[in-house]
């Protein structure tokens, strides 16, 4: 299983991934020149060496008109000022985020930009339907395209649930605007380059204090990054400023499934993604890639014995805990005291699901009380994907590991086939053998 470990114990910037994964292709100057030839508007991509505590590693510049138009280094220095005034009703969305984006990168040069961006004329705004039209100008592959606008999706809900806007009234700022899209998609790309089967981080460093922006001081992380973070394991500590960026936590939020310890891996490829300041703790983002071992998980096991239940009563009871979120519920006939015959319930669940499903076996069965039992379970990886055949599209799972590899079709495709044709499920089977 190809798997990716990203190391974020110095938080995690656009600019910092994408430098960290460049490292882990045997060519990465090759894919610099691939970024500069999408036609990102007026951006150029640099590839620069970078030492930090006597680690080699890169730090990637977007030059938009030449010049490196961010405001940054928000991430390290308590107090930071950005000033940068807004000029739309709802422009704050993204200048919140790109007048403080890329923590770790560059010097302070805020006076320097903001006088710069006033004689440039600077001033012009992009809502999503605008970034849409951006990103489709630029001819990615469909997945990569759709990654992309996911991830600014996520940016946007947030900034939104933070200024109180809906979305469609959210603005980026056009300076900011082109390097975020630069930045997203450059990650969006490599990641299609590596095509990793799995994706864990480690729980991300967030940073401490305050930054000071044009809405006020605002505490770390900064609200937009809180909100793409719900739900993320992140901490704070000794460096006083904000570590994480929205646009690092929202493609950390994307890309990622499991947040936690380094896994087993057999490793092919280390990569140092840099920032611009230094510290005592080097100052990067380290992406590890390379072979894990096949996956394992732990589950829940819960169950119940009832003997005054109809069979229709159980069988609502286990559509209610499917829906509910359970892995798997069955039954089996047991004999009970007094020599009635009686039924064992049992739920396989997520141990983050317990109360949920503690919840529902007691609102839809008669039982009064549950026994839990922790197990550990060797599973395939699986995916799905979408097959386009003669008679509509199809989905099928794909489950591979442990030296086997086997593929199904999804009963529910599989059914509306056979009754538009007047087919039985074997013979659909059969026609699409051949797909």
């Amino acid at each position: 299983m190809r798997t990716l470990y990203l190391d974020c114990g110095m938080g995690a910037a656009g600019d910092m991934l994408t430098a960290a994964l460049l490292e882990l292709l045997p060519e990465p100057d090759r894919f610099v020149d691939k970024l500069n030839t999408l036609g990102i508007p007026d951006v150029e991509f640099r590839r620069e060496k970078a030492i930090k505590c006597g680690i080699t590693g890169t730090h990637m510049s977007v030059l938009v008109q030449g010049e490196e138009e961010r405001a940054e280094d928000y991430g390290h220095e308590h107090g930071h000022e950005y000033t940068h005034e807004h000029e739309h009703e709802h422009t704050h969305e993204h200048e919140h985020i790109h007048e403080y984006e890329h923590t770790h990168e560059h010097e302070h040069k805020h006076e320097h930009e903001h006088t710069h961006e006033h004689e440039h004329g600077h001033h012009h705004h992009s809502g999503m339907h605008e970034i849409e039209h951006i990103v489709a100008d630029l001819k990615l592959p469909e997945k990569v395209e759709k990654d992309v606008l996911a991830v600014y999706g996520l940016i946007a809900e947030a900034e939104s649930h933070v200024h109180g806007v809906p979305v469609s009234d959210i603005h980026f700022h056009e300076v900011g605007t082109m390097d975020a899209v630069a930045d997203i998609t450059a990650v969006c790309l490599l990641m299609n380059e590596l095509a990793p089967d799995e994706v864990i981080c480690s729980p991300i460093h967030v940073g401490s204090g305050h930054v000071k922006c044009a809405h006020g001081i605002l505490p770390v992380p900064a609200p937009a990054t809180a909100f793409i973070l719900q739900g993320v394991p992140t901490y704070g500590g000794g460096i006083k400023g904000e570590l994480c960026t929205p646009t690092g936590a929202a493609l950390l939020k994307y890309f990622v499934k499991h947040f936690g310890d380094m896994p087993v891996i057999k490793t092919q490829a280390i990569g140092y993604g840099m920032g611009k300041k230094d510290f005592e703790t080097v100052n990067c983002v380290r992406a590890i890639f390379g072979e894990g071992e096949d996956k394992t998980d732990t589950v829940l096991e819960l169950s119940c014995n009832v003997d005054d239940m109809t069979a229709e009563e159980i069988g609502f009871a286990m559509d209610r805990l499917f829906e509910g979120g359970a892995n798997e519920v069955f039954t089996i006939p047991i004999g009970m005291k007094k020599s009635r015959p009686g039924t064992l319930l049992r739920i396989m669940c997520k141990e983050q699901d317990r109360e949920k499903m503690l919840h529902l076996i007691f609102k839809y069965t008669s039982t009064i009380g549950v026994r839990e039992k922790v197990t550990h379970r060797y599973i395939l990886d699986r995916r799905i994907e979408t097959v386009e055949t003669p008679y509509g599209k199809v989905h099928r799972k794909i489950s591979s590991g442990y030296g086997v590899s086997r593929a199904k079709y999804e009963y529910e495709d599989l059914a509306q086939i056979a009754h538009r044709q007047a087919l039985s499920i074997e013979e659909v089977k059969k026609l699409l053998e051949d797909v």
